[in-house]
């Protein structure tokens, strides 16, 4: 795609844009789109096939949008990672309700294998952080897992919040939730001894996650270890963290 139709593209979609936040999906119709960006509905329809094609590309606007807010807040992350985890989760729920249509969008009409790259990237991020908990020994549980169960609580949480009126909205809500949830998958900071031996595992097992993901620096040796060597260590560490 050239650049002209990129740009033409990407006005239609902050022309579509406006009209989610102000009326909802319901008035994100093609004629109105059209309309309110000056072309025509055949016009439309070249760029985005139909309004499903449309309100696709708008859940991937509104995670480009989630990410670049997500991404600058945490460019500078606390000295404790559990700490960047409750911000994190109070980023995530605070946009959601500056942008609830855009919201409901994104994550109210996820279907499996459809996900923008902007999402996998948000996704990304919160690996990161859990990863970073694991690295110094404060996972109660694998990353995947503990990244598993924070996105449904977040995004359960957010949905609800959402679904209240204003006057009625109780933020006391997420943030007892999110204690409760965040708890639940990390330890408190380890004693001067270190911590203990599951948090040691899950601490391994994220080193190693992050050696196997990322270029070793010039002349170093990466991870020696055979690829089925490495599956059985990291088997081994997961049972030891159970």
């Amino acid at each position: 795609m050239d650049e002209g139709r990129r740009a033409a593209r990407r006005q239609v979609l902050q022309v579509a844009a406006e009209l989610l936040e102000e009326g909802g999906s319901e008035a994100v119709s093609t004629r109105a789109v059209a309309a309110a960006a000056g072309i025509t509905a055949p016009t439309l329809y070249r760029m985005f096939d139909d309004k499903d094609g449309l309100l696709a590309e708008l859940a991937a606007y509104g995670f480009e949008m989630y990410l670049a807010e997500k991404q600058e807040a945490l460019a500078l992350t606390a000295d404790d990672p559990v700490a960047d985890l409750h911000r994190g989760w109070d980023l995530h729920v605070d946009f959601g309700l500056r942008h609830p249509a855009f919201y409901v969008l994104m994550y109210g009409t996820a279907q499996p294998g459809r996900r923008p790259p902007a999402a996998d990237e948000a996704h990304a991020l919160l690996v990161g952080l859990l990863g970073r908990a694991a690295a110094a020994g404060r996972l109660r549980i694998p990353v995947e897992q503990a990244t598993r169960v924070i996105h449904a609580a977040t995004t359960g949480a957010t949905l609800a919040l959402i679904g209240e009126a204003s006057p009625e909205r109780d933020l006391t809500t997420s943030a007892r939730l999110r204690d409760t949830v965040i708890a639940s998958v990390t330890t408190d900071a380890p004693a001067p001894s270190g911590p203990d031996l599951a948090s040691r595992a899950l601490a391994l097992d994220a080193a190693l996650e992050t050696a196997l993901t990322t270029e070793p620096p010039a002349g170093g040796p990466g991870v020696p270890l055979r690829e089925t060597e490495t599956a059985l260590l990291r088997d081994w560490l997961r049972r030891l963290a159970s």
